[in-house]
């Protein structure tokens, strides 16, 4: 049972951030080390913001690793988590934030595109949550976050491999959750709404308009990756296989 005086300190564990060089997986990876984590940050290959990234954490006096590789790859998954075993000598929380949003038209898309979301998104996932699992387990348990997307719940045009992957995170989570929950790993899944700032150039034009999200403007980055660390922390442990909306109300289950 967790320490009712301290709900919000990560101080003793460690994280894996994937796709941690930019917008949520950064702001997420920071948000960790201020409650107390430290941090392991990756991402394909921008290696150069990834180092600026752990050096922002190093600044906020908590360790920081770099580590480049592929989530859809097999091999890189299991080096990734070895490598952050080695470094730290334990994990105990994963989030799982790799993605990439392509767009084309349904019939104009090929089954090398589908492959390439699905696999980064969705196997990526499964492969690092495998890959990061037994480790895990060697400490008594640990928190999964899957990062999922607004448009697996609302549907959205030229995006069938988005839709598809992130959909699948819904179900991914539900079946660590589930398999898990006795020793001691909890999995859940966050899904941003539309979120503001500079979007990746593979992202495309949002599918979603400003006016129809309730709450009137778009989200921030530190607002969804507030809600990722509340999913990381002692407070948060009765709480699995569910998946959590920061939409400004945009999407209400």
């Amino acid at each position: 049972m967790p320490d009712p005086r301290n709900l919000d300190s990560l101080e003793g564990r460690v994280a894996l951030v994937t796709g941690a060089s930019r917008r949520i997986g950064r702001a997420t990876a920071l948000g960790l080390a201020r409650q107390g984590a430290d941090v392991v940050v990756t991402a394909r290959s921008a290696h150069d913001e990834i180092a600026g990234v752990a050096e922002e954490i190093r600044a906020l006096g908590r360790q920081a690793t770099v580590t480049t590789g592929d989530v859809a790859d097999e091999g890189d998954a299991a080096r990734m988590v070895d490598e952050a075993r080695q470094a730290h000598g334990r994990l105990d929380i994963l989030v799982n934030n790799a993605a990439v949003r392509r767009h084309a038209p349904f019939l104009e898309t090929t089954l090398a595109d589908w492959r390439e979301i699905t696999g980064i998104i969705l196997d990526g996932a499964f492969l690092m949550s495998r890959a990061a699992l037994p480790v895990m387990l060697e400490n008594g348990g640990g928190t999964i976050v899957n990062i999922g997307g607004l448009t697996a719940h609302v549907g959205a045009a030229e995006r069938p491999h988005v839709c598809t992957a992130k959909a699948g995170l819904v179900g991914l989570t539900k079946a660590i959750a589930v398999e898990f929950a006795d020793r001691g790993v909890t999995a859940n899944c966050v899904v941003p709404g539309v979120i503001g700032g500079t979007r990746s150039p593979t992202a495309g034009k949002s599918p979603v308009a400003r006016s129809d999200i309730p709450l009137g403007r778009e989200g921030e980055v530190e607002e969804a990756a507030a809600m990722i660390v509340t999913m990381c922390q002692p407070r948060s442990g009765f709480m699995t296989g569910q998946t959590i909306h920061v939409s400004g109300g945009l999407y209400m289950p």
